[in-house]
């Protein structure tokens, strides 16, 4: 009698996991198309780390289409998707990177001390993302970022960061070998190229981006940004 109910927890449990990697599809789905609102609130009903970092992801992302009024506490907001994510499964790289992103663009919008503060917690978040995950692409992006940002602010805040303008490079160089035909690691790249004012090399990076397919709303605005950006170099 024991073996039909092994065979139907079993089943319970496959049906139950199939039935989670759909609506994570579903989600993601509506993230691609660019309703990040409902792919937010979709993905963050799951109530998976997975779905939480894309939760996370999609309110991150949304954040850039709202008044600046509003995006704080978007940033805000995905902080806690990706806390909550990381609480779920601690061994979550993706949720960790997630968290690091959100306290990036969080810490845009915050004074001096706390920006710097913020700094340090999305360094931190991107090295443990890092280890968990060595192939994370969009994580060593976001360390050339780091550095290309903090270097830009000058002495105070590479003293407080540990930025360091020689790591901005090989991050951008390490995340395009992994992820070769994605644009936006290459528009990120010329961003902080700009920062550095090479604008030559910053320009080649933009034709590298412009001359690959978008499919996804958020890639389409990329490539958008991207052509106004080189237009703006020319």
């Amino acid at each position: 009698m024991r073996k039909p109910m092994l065979t139907a927890a079993l089943t319970a449990t496959l049906v139950a996991t199939a039935a989670s990697a759909q609506s994570q599809g579903a989600a993601q789905a509506l993230y691609d198309s660019g309703k990040w609102q409902e792919a937010a609130a979709s993905a963050a009903a799951l109530n998976t780390s997975a779905g939480l970092a894309l939760a996370a992801e999609a309110t991150t992302a949304g954040a850039s289409m709202v008044p600046d009024a509003q995006k704080k506490a978007l940033f805000q907001k995905a902080q806690d998707y990706a806390s909550s994510a990381i609480a779920k499964d601690k061994n979550n790289a993706d949720a960790y990177f997630e968290l690091a992103r959100a306290q990036g663009r969080l810490a845009q919008f915050s004074g001096i001390l706390q920006s710097l503060g913020l700094a340090g917690d999305m360094k931190k978040n991107l090295d443990q993302a890092i280890k968990l995950n060595p192939n994370l692409a969009g994580a060593y992006v976001a360390l050339g970022l780091w550095n290309s940002n903090l270097d830009e602010k000058g002495f105070i805040a590479r003293r407080a960061t540990g930025a360091d303008k020689n790591q901005i490079a090989p991050n951008f160089e390490k995340a395009i070998a992994l992820e070769p035909n994605v644009a936006v690691h290459h528009i990120e790249y010329a961003n902080a190229l700009i920062l550095q004012k090479k604008k030559a090399e910053a320009a080649a990076e933009l034709q590298k981006a412009i001359a690959m397919p978008a499919d996804t709303f958020w890639q389409k605005r990329d490539l958008d940004a991207a052509k106004k950006t080189l237009a703006g170099l020319k």
